[in-house]
């Protein structure tokens, strides 16, 4: 079994660990992302919900119960898994052939052998931008679910609103209070897989399940930055403790879940206006007259963010996103690690019982 296979596998599975630890972390936060509010002087009909990251957990915990904390959980594995195995697969190759090309290199009396900064990045973004382009459709799925309630709530209280107008200006007929009842009265319908699949299908056909590509794509830069931060301080620190194998060997589990931690903070600070952005375009659309909560494009929804709510909701949630993607990330980087440890020992015990294997 190839190392580019057993780094793809592991990864999957570190992945999966990671995004069930902190899957609770991941929803509020993609609703904090998604929630639109004015800023100051700015006449606009946008709702205000300011809410930290423990009320916000609570709201939904009592309003939906434990499982709307986990609201797309199952897609959200079938992408994690998926996410994490292709990247780490083309990381692994892409970075066997840098390696390959830097000892080539100081074959011919050019380099130490070591690959540079610049090629770390060039090996995570290409790395990335194949598990985008092939994994987006789960994204989309998952954030529709993971904001699904929090868009009925508003497009609930975009039908009070448009009541009220109607109240006002006398065409409404029946009384006010038996339309909020009759509105009060209607159940929410059941919303799986298959109904965003649906939703998104119908609002914007196959080009749908790729809304938020640009951003996305521009994000590779994330994983670039987060890899290259790993990768050199990992480096740094087994070149302190000797070039022996059984100096590489010492770095702990510990020291892998520190080093994580430290390069996905970096990279999460450095590119989260993008992540935001992607999340408004993945997030059904807002249905009603307000233009401002509806984006065509990764361009509209820059300018649209600019001038309705400011600077600042370009870093809604970063707080909560920080912890998740800290935490998430040194999981993923000390169970990945550990899993390549074990499938070395693994396959290297096979090859002496059975040496044909």
């Amino acid at each position: 079994m190839s190392n580019a296979v057993v780094n793809g596998l592991a990864g999957a599975g570190g992945g999966i660990i990671a995004q069930i630890i902190t899957y609770p972390l991941q929803t509020v936060n993609t609703r904090q992302q998604t929630e639109r509010v004015a800023k100051k002087g700015v006449n606009s009909p946008l709702p205000r919900h300011p809410s930290t990251t423990l009320l916000q957990i609570f709201e939904v915990i009592k309003n939906e119960g434990l499982g709307g904390l986990y609201s797309g959980l199952k897609p959200s594995l079938l992408g994690t898994a998926a996410s994490q195995g292709v990247y780490y697969y083309f990381y692994q190759v892409f970075k066997n052939k840098a390696e390959a090309v830097a000892a080539k290199n100081m074959r011919k009396g050019r380099g130490d052998g070591s690959v540079g900064m610049f090629s770390w990045l060039v090996v995570a973004a290409l790395a990335g931008s194949l598990n985008v382009l092939l994994t987006n459709p789960i994204w989309v799925l998952v954030t529709r679910m993971q904001t699904h309630t929090q868009a009925e709530r508003k497009i609930m209280e975009a039908k009070k609103e448009n009541l009220l107008k109607k109240a006002r200006e006398n065409t409404l007929i029946g009384t006010l209070q038996e339309k909020f009842a009759e509105l009060e009265s209607m159940k929410p319908q059941p919303y799986g897989t298959f109904d965003a699949a649906c939703e998104v299908y119908a609002e914007s056909g196959i080009r749908g399940f790729w809304k938020g590509i640009i951003p996305t794509l521009i994000m590779v830069c994330n994983p670039s930055i987060q890899f290259m931060i790993y990768e050199t301080s990992l480096k740094h620190l087994k070149t302190t403790r000797g070039e022996n194998k059984k100096a590489a060997r010492s770095v702990t589990a510990l020291e892998v879940f520190l080093l994580g931690a430290l390069a996905k903070l970096g990279a999460t600070v450095s590119t989260y206006p993008l992540l935001v952005v992607k999340s408004r375009l993945q997030a059904k659309q807002e249905i009603g007259g307000n233009i401002s909560q509806r984006y065509s494009g990764t361009l509209d929804a820059i300018m649209k963010m600019v001038h309705h709510e400011g600077l600042s909701s370009f870093y809604k949630g970063m707080s909560t996103k920080i912890v998740q993607s800290v935490v998430a990330a040194s999981v993923l980087f000390m169970v990945k690690e550990e899993l390549v440890k074990a499938s070395t020992v693994l396959i290297s015990k096979r090859r002496k019982l059975c040496p044909i294997w």
